[in-house]
């Protein structure tokens, strides 16, 4: 019994190493924007543009802060050389049914990013670097080129793969179960296209998720969007033709801003062909709620589903999250809330719940 209960907590102390809980997207939603007007990496996240910046000191911080003459920070220490950065640091509390209460402190992330624009608004070198916790990691680092008509675009080397919803929640299920987020990027190609209201991308990686090649099997992810000024929609494909198994993922998404309410929405469904005859189908969902009621104050509700097996039954899982986020000033920001899990009654970590206050420190 006590080996169990250690096993338990060991386990919930590895899942919640994911589990911050924000999504940047309905920021887009609710300004009626593409992920790529706040962000250098056109597919979202990351450094972000002057724009992205100026935004976050003038519009989501309750009380804004004089720069004097120089104006508010925009990234960019030049016209070749933009940095950034973001750090979360939080406390953690988790009960697990008929286990022992575990409480925690802990640095979730501090990551630093940096662009060389070696031709201005053409061709550039990002990296994404992530030094804590633990070791030094690289995340991303691409060759970007712009077409001179910034319609369209190539990166090459180590990137985020396009899927869905950009969220910065690596844990929640959309992300978790499609292994395409923003724990596992790959390296490869990318092309991408934009339209006033159109935007796609196309990649091309080992399907390693930044991992030596073992075969020459090759993994295509692809994303098309239309937006709008109060909604938007889209879907994603991806393929991994793997020695160990294929893997199929589709998916559709979508946001939505009524009144001061921004949603979003998103199902995806993933088939992996291990040996044969046991492919396996998988299910996962999200539908959350963001509502700015004062200015620097948002709340978040969020709703996730996870089929496991769709051949098994009763054997699914949910999560329901709520969670209060606010920022006090430019780039400083505080999360307080909980989230409960639900899932077979056999598995207690299944059915836990965390409350987790969060210190989010970017620019």
């Amino acid at each position: 019994m006590k080996r169990g209960a250690v096993v338990l907590i060991v386990m919930a102390l590895g899942a919640l190493a994911s589990r911050a809980t924000q999504a940047e997207p309905y920021l887009a939603v609710k300004m009626g924007l593409k992920c790529a007007v706040c962000h250098e990496n056109p597919t979202g996240g990351g450094l972000r543009t002057a724009f992205g910046n100026t935004y976050a000191q003038t519009q989501i911080a309750q009380h804004a802060i004089d720069f004097g003459e120089g104006g508010p920070w925009t990234g960019a220490i030049n016209r070749f050389l933009s940095v950034g950065a973001d750090l979360r640091a939080d406390a953690t509390l988790t009960k697990i049914p008929g286990g022992d209460t575990q409480s925690e402190f802990d640095l979730q992330e501090m990551r630093v990013y940096l662009q060389l624009n070696a031709i201005p608004n053409r061709l550039a070198l990002y990296a994404d670097q992530r030094f804590a916790p633990g070791t030094s990691s690289n995340l991303e680092a691409y060759a970007k080129l712009w077409f001179a008509d910034r319609r369209g675009y190539v990166k090459a080397g180590q990137m985020y793969l396009p899927f869905g919803l950009r969220l910065e929640d690596d844990g929640a299920f959309v992300r978790q179960v499609t292994g395409l987020n923003m724990t596992t990027p790959d390296k490869g190609v990318e092309v991408g296209w934009d339209s006033a209201y159109w935007s796609g991308q196309l990649a091309l990686t080992n399907g390693t998720a930044g991992a030596p090649e073992q075969d020459d099997g090759k993994q295509w992810s692809a994303k098309l969007e239309h937006v709008r000024s109060r909604w938007r929609a889209g879907v994603s494909g991806s393929f991994n033709d793997s020695a160990i198994g294929d893997r199929r993922a589709i998916g559709a998404f979508a946001g939505l801003r009524t009144g001061p309410v921004a949603w979003l929405g998103e199902v995806d469904r993933i088939s992996d062909a291990g040996f044969p005859g046991a492919t396996r189908e998988l299910w996962a969902g999200l539908v959350e709620a963001n509502w700015g009621f004062l200015r620097g104050h948002n709340l978040k509700l969020s709703f996730e589903g996870f089929e496991p097996d769709a051949d098994v039954p009763e054997d699914e899982q949910s999560r329901l999250s709520l969670l209060w986020e606010y920022t006090p000033w430019p780039f400083v920001q505080l999360r307080v809330g909980g989230r409960r899990y639900d899932g077979i009654p056999q598995n207690a970590l299944q059915n836990r719940t965390l409350f987790i206050a969060e210190l989010h420190a970017y620019f």
